[in-house]
């Protein structure tokens, strides 16, 4: 994509030196003889850098400068100016504008700068694209599923995201507590600036706080240069503490100080540190047993646990088995080059039927291989990993996990005998003869059952 930049000068030997300059194939030049022009190009034409001579007449480039910036804030204005006219040119600058020139200017010095401006507003575009697209990666249309207790998690989300209350993510290892953590900040006020991650499990205690609060140089054998620490990165957006029934009593005790007076003074220092973050913590671990042990503050768990959001379990919600495998399937189908069409529904009631101890990741993983391992083609039983085949083979007689909110029986039992149907079918290789009699069914019982729940895949 070419970049834009438009020329804004009244003087022909002027104007005529800088089309000169700036005619190249990189480059969509516009030209300006007055301020007038140059507005009504701003308002009809994108346009990433302004070269503007400060007197004009129809309006002279201090209004060019204002309209500038209203109607393309990232767009960048550098002024030229006569030498009584410096002071004008210092104010405009207060005003937004990136640089100033002074006539007569040298050709190649102004060259320099304009390329230089044009790279910071390519870099500012990218900059805005990324974001855009971290906002639309990790928005709640990555968050999968139709079962009541995802519902829950995403209605959750969009009535807490756009405050600044602390939110403490619960729930077992794989279900995706990340995923919720990066939702609720980018789609907050404070997309804008940084998710700052840290895992407090996968980083030593003696160093921990180092990470979290940085230090000076000279805090300790080794600390040869000052470091930022993490609380610091994250200054006006969020910072997510990760595993975070696994830090020490002694940085426990740090952490709430820090949410209590939004300070805090990096290791080794003397100096506070004021800090404005939103904090979002998460764990795998059961907190109101670690504090009966005193594992864990009881004070810190009530200043962390102000929103609770609990991340269900894949056990918890079975129905929205099939739209994550669709999901991994196309997400490995592009990453691994493969060709994969789809599962087959003896496949499908296998996986429906798992414990899975390890949630979505164990999942995710399971999927990963089958894509790899098959190609092309659909997913059979047989592309299953054994260990997974052997608990989908018991996991027909498991009692299934009542939630919270308990679970409709009826609902539960239908989804319990199509789960014997299939695995019932796919072990008798569709023959329903073989699959009525694994089952101490009648074959027409058991093609009428077929017909009543819309399994039977002969109609």
């Amino acid at each position: 994509m070419k970049k834009s930049l438009l020329i804004a000068e009244d003087e022909d030997i002027t104007a005529g030196l800088l089309r000169k300059l700036f005619s190249r194939p990189d480059l969509e030049l516009h030209i300006a003889r007055d301020g007038a022009e140059a507005i009504r190009i701003l308002d009809s034409q994108p346009v990433d850098v302004v070269l503007t001579d400060v007197k004009m007449p129809g309006a002279d480039g201090l209004q060019v400068l204002g309209h500038a910036r209203k109607a393309n804030p990232d767009c960048e204005v550098i002024l030229m100016t006569g030498f009584g006219s410096v002071e004008a040119a210092v104010h405009a600058m207060k005003l937004g504008a990136f640089h100033y020139v002074t006539k007569p200017f040298d050709a190649e010095e102004v060259v320099r700068l304009v390329d230089r401006v044009l790279d910071v507003t390519r870099v500012k575009r990218e900059n805005v694209q990324l974001k855009s697209q971290a906002r639309d990666h990790w928005s709640l249309t990555n968050i999968i599923g139709i079962s009541d207790p995802i519902r829950n998690v995403i209605s959750m989300i969009r009535k807490v995201a756009d405050t600044d209350s602390t939110v403490l993510i619960t729930g077992e290892s794989g279900t995706g507590k990340e995923l919720v953590a990066r939702a609720l900040h980018y789609l907050s006020p404070r997309a804008e600036r940084m998710l700052v991650p840290i895992n407090c499990s996968a980083i030593p205690a003696e160093l921990l706080e180092s990470e979290l609060f940085g230090h000076v140089k000279g805090a300790f054998t080794g600390a040869h240069m000052a470091r930022t620490g993490r609380f610091e990165m994250a200054h006006n957006g969020t910072l997510f503490l990760d595993e975070i029934g696994e830090m020490s009593p002694h940085l426990q005790s740090k952490l709430l100080r820090v949410l209590q007076e939004k300070s805090f003074t990096p290791v080794g220092g003397n100096k506070p540190v004021l800090v404005d973050v939103r904090v979002i913590a998460a764990t795998n671990k059961d907190l109101d047993e670690a504090m009966r042990k005193g594992e864990f503050r009881e004070d810190l768990f009530y200043r962390l646990n102000v929103i609770p959001l609990r991340i269900p379990p894949l056990r918890e919600r079975p129905e929205d088995i099939p739209l994550l495998v669709e999901h991994f399937i196309k997400k490995f189908n592009r990453d691994k080059g493969r060709a994969v069409e789809g599962i087959r529904p003896e496949t499908m009631a296998i996986l429906r039927q798992m414990r899975w101890t390890g949630n979505i990741r164990e999942l995710e993983n399971v999927i990963e291989r089958a894509v790899v391992l098959q190609g092309s083609g659909f997913i059979e039983p047989s592309d299953l990993p054994d260990q997974p085949q052997r608990e989908g083979g018991n996991g027909g007689s498991a009692v299934p996990t009542l939630g919270e909110d308990g679970l409709d029986i009826k609902q539960a039992t239908d989804e319990f005998e199509n789960g014997l149907i299939r695995q019932a079918l796919a072990r008798a290789n569709g023959n329903k003869n073989k699959a009525a009699a694994l089952l101490g069914l009648k074959r027409t019982t058991f093609v009428e059952m077929l017909k009543r729940k819309q399994l039977d895949t002969d109609q």
